[in-house]
């Protein structure tokens, strides 16, 4: 019974490990900018209605969102500026 319990545990660990590491996500710099911070910027713009999505990649943070009118903006800022690139 116990080596089954070991077993289980094991098996339980090995499959964990490999969802961490198919996480390969590159990660913002160390002096990135807060995202609240950007998403703070979209809030201002001219027209802003809400976010629909935000996403990171290794170019930085790209906010989709939405204006009064119902038309979709998609920009990428740098996350070290907090700038559109």
């Amino acid at each position: 019974m116990r080596a089954v319990v070991l077993a289980t545990s094991i098996a339980f660990l090995l499959i964990g490990g490999q969802a961490f590491a198919a996480d390969d996500q590159p990660l913002p710099p160390q002096n990135a900018k807060k995202l609240s911070e950007i998403i703070a910027k979209v809030e201002q713009r001219t027209d802003f209605r809400y976010v629909k999505e935000v996403g990171w990649d290794s170019d930085g943070y790209t906010v989709t969102y939405y204006t009064t009118d119902k038309a979709k903006v998609q920009i990428t800022y740098d996350p070290v500026t907090g700038e559109p690139k």
